[in-house]
C-alpha cells in the first residue's frame, strides 16, 4: 500500500463515487470552524477561571498553571485527532453510497459526535483511569503524575498521527490503552520492579477482550445481517452499486444516514471519553481544591454519605482482628494492596480506618465544599484508595463478607463514585467541540481506504447499512458497560464482512495492513509512552 491513498483512475468502478471526495470546503466551513473553535477556547477558559476562582485554589506560580494550559491543550489535540481518524469511518458509508455530500456528510457526522460526547456517562473515562498505576494517580499534580498525562497523550498522537497519514484506519482506543500499559510499565521498572507490577492487568484484560472481540463481532454480525437482508428484503435497488453521483432512493437514504448518525452519536459517547477521563485527572492534580471532590454535592446526600461511611466502618470492624492504623499506615497499606492484589489480614484494618477517616472529615464540615484546600487532596486519595480496595475485594474470596457488608461496602463505594467521579458540563462541551472539528479535518484518507480499499467491488446500499448498524449497536452496548472499543476496528471489520459476505472479494493487502496495525498498535504505543515517560521523567 503506497504510504499516501492515491485516487482511482477513470477505469476504476469506483472513480464516479471518489470525485466527492476532492470538493473543497467553501469559506462559510472554514468561519464556521474558526467560530466553533475561538468559542470552546473561550468557553473553557472562562469556565475553568470560574470554578478555580469560586473554590478559593491557592496560586502559588505560574508553573502548574502554565503544565495546566498545556495539558489540556494536548488533551484535546488528542480528541481532535481522534475526531478526523476515526470518525472517517462513519461517514464513509454515506459517502460511497451517495446518500450526502462529503462536506455535508462530516459536519452532519461531527453534530452527532458532539451531542454523543454531551450525553455519555462517563464509565468509560473513569474505567480508563483505573488502567494507570495506583501510585501516579495519587500524584498526578507532581513532576511524576504530568510526566505521565503529558507521555501518553503525546505518544497517542504520534501513533494516530502516523497511520492517518498511512491511511490505516487504526484505533485510538488501542492506541490509548497501549499508552497507558506503557507509563505503567516504565514506571514500575523505574522504581526496580517487574514491569508487569505496572500494569492493573485484570482491567487490562478486561478492556483487551473488548478490543479483541469487537472486530469479530463487526465481521460476523454485519455478514449475518446482510445474509438476513438478502433473505428477506428482495428490492434489488439494495443491493446495487451507487450509479454514479446519482442518490439512492429515499428511503434507502435514510437508512444509511440513520446508521451514519448512530455511529456518530456512539462514537461520541465512547471514544470521548477517554479524553474526558484524562482531562479530569489532569484538573485534579493541578487544581484539587477546584475538582477533586464534587462541589455541587447537596448537603443531604453528604449527610447520607457520612451516614454510610460509619455503617460501614461499623460492619467491617467484625472482621478486623487487629488495632488500629493511623490514616498514614491505613494509606501505604492499601496503596500496596490496589498495587500488588496481594491480600493479607491487615487490608481490612486499613480499610476500616481509613473508612471512619473520611466519614470523620466530611462530617467535620459538611460540604464536600467546605474541605480545607490543604487537606482536598488527601482526602479524595483516601476515597479513591477506598474504592480501589472495595472494587478488588468484591472479586476475591479471601474474605467471606456477609451479605449485609457486602451490601454497605457496595453503598459506600457508590457514595464516593458519586463525590469523586463527576465530569463537570465545561469539560464535556470542550472535548465535543474538539471531537466534532475533528471530524471536520483531514477525513478523506480513511474514507478512501473503507469506501474503495477492502472490498474489490464498490460498497453497495446494503453492505453499508449492516456494516453501520452492527457498528452503531456494538458501540452502544460498550458504552453502557464502560469498555472502549474501536469505532474503527468495528465498523471497517463490518464492512469486510460484508464483502465477504457478498462473496465480492477482498482486497488482501490492505486486510494485511489493517491487520499489521491492529498488531502493532499496542507493542509501537507501549514503547512511545514508556520512552517518553522516562524524558518526561527526567525534565520534571
Amino acid at each position: 500500500m503506497n504510504s499516501s491513498p492515491q485516487l482511482s483512475s477513470p477505469a476504476s468502478p469506483l472513480s464516479m463515487p471518489l470525485t466527492r471526495t476532492e470538493h473543497k470546503s467553501g469559506p462559510m466551513a472554514v468561519i464556521v470552524f474558526g467560530v466553533l473553535l475561538v468559542s470552546g477556547l473561550l468557553f473553557s477558559g472562562f469556565s475553568l477561571t470560574s470554578d478555580v476562582t469560586g473554590a478559593g485554589s491557592p496560586s502559588t506560580n505560574w508553573l502548574p498553571y502554565f503544565l495546566l494550559g498545556l495539558a489540556l491543550l494536548i488533551a484535546l489535540g488528542f480528541e481532535f485527532v481522534n475526531g478526523f481518524h476515526d470518525t472517517a469511518n462513519a461517514v464513509a458509508t454515506v459517502i460511497y453510497t451517495n446518500s450526502m455530500p462529503p462536506n455535508i456528510a462530516v459536519i452532519w457526522s461531527g453534530c452527532f459526535n458532539f451531542l454523543g460526547v454531551l450525553l455519555s456517562s462517563g464509565a468509560v473515562a473513569f474505567g480508563i483511569i483505573s488502567l494507570l498505576p495506583v501510585e501516579l494517580i495519587l500524584q498526578v499534580g507532581s513532576g511524576s503524575g504530568f510526566a505521565m498525562v503529558f507521555a501518553l497523550l503525546i505518544a497517542a498522537i504520534i501513533w494516530n498521527l502516523g497511520t492517518w497519514w498511512l491511511g490505516l484506519p487504526a484505533s485510538s482506543s488501542h492506541t490509548m490503552i497501549g499508552s497507558i500499559l506503557g507509563v505503567g510499565i516504565a514506571n514500575a521498572l523505574m522504581h526496580g520492579r517487574d514491569g508487569t507490577s505496572g500494569v492493573d492487568w485484570a482491567q487490562a484484560t478486561k478492556v483487551g477482550y473488548s478490543l479483541l472481540l469487537s472486530p469479530l463481532v463487526g465481521f460476523i454480525f454485519a455478514a449475518l445481517l446482510l445474509l438476513v437482508l438478502r433473505t428477506f428484503v428482495k428490492n434489488k435497488a439494495l443491493y446495487e452499486a451507487p450509479a454514479g453521483n446519482t442518490p439512492p432512493p429515499w428511503w434507502i437514504r435514510s437508512l444509511l444516514i440513520l446508521t451514519c448518525t448512530g455511529v456518530s452519536f456512539a462514537h461520541g459517547s465512547n471514544d470521548g471519553q477517554k479524553g474526558m477521563g484524562l482531562i479530569m485527572l489532569i484538573l485534579v492534580g493541578t487544581v484539587p481544591m477546584a475538582y477533586a471532590l464534587n462541589r455541587a454535592m447537596p448537603v443531604d446526600q453528604v449527610s447520607q454519605f457520612v451516614t454510610v461511611a460509619h455503617a460501614t466502618q461499623h460492619s467491617l470492624e467484625k472482621y478486623s482482628g487487629q488495632p488500629a492504623l493511623s490514616p498514614a499506615d491505613s494509606r501505604k497499606t492499601l496503596t500496596t494492596f490496589v498495587r500488588t492484589k496481594e491480600f493479607t489480614p491487615v487490608v481490612i484494618t486499613a480499610l476500616t480506618s481509613l473508612t471512619g477517616t473520611i466519614g470523620d472529615q466530611v462530617n467535620a464540615h459538611n460540604s464536600l465544599a467546605k474541605v480545607p484546600a490543604e487537606t482536598v487532596s488527601n482526602v479524595r486519595n483516601e476515597m479513591y484508595l477506598v474504592a480501589e480496595a472495595i472494587r478488588i475485594l468484591d472479586k476475591n474470596d479471601a474474605v467471606p463478607f456477609d451479605a449485609e457488608t457486602k451490601d454497605k461496602l457496595k453503598t459506600f463505594k457508590k457514595e464516593i463514585d458519586d463525590a469523586t467521579k463527576f465530569i463537570p458540563l465545561w469539560v464535556k462541551i470542550a472535548v465535543a467541540i474538539a471531537l466534532g472539528l475533528g471530524t471536520m479535518v483531514g477525513w478523506k484518507r480513511i474514507v478512501v481506504t473503507v469506501g474503495e480499499k477492502i472490498g474489490k467491488t464498490h460498497l453497495t446500499y446494503a453492505q453499508g447499512a449492516s456494516a453501520e448498524l452492527v457498528a452503531m449497536l456494538t458501540i452502544g452496548a460498550a458504552d453502557i458497560y464502560g469498555l472502549p472499543v474501536s469505532t474503527t476496528h468495528v465498523l471497517s471489520s463490518g464492512v469486510a464482512g460484508t464483502m465477504a459476505a457478498n462473496r465480492s472479494g477482498l482486497q488482501l493487502a490492505t486486510i494485511r495492513n489493517l491487520a499489521m496495525a491492529w498488531v502493532l498498535t499496542l507493542p509501537v504505543a507501549i514503547v512511545l509512552s514508556g520512552s517518553l515517560y522516562w524524558v518526561f521523567s527526567h525534565l520534571f
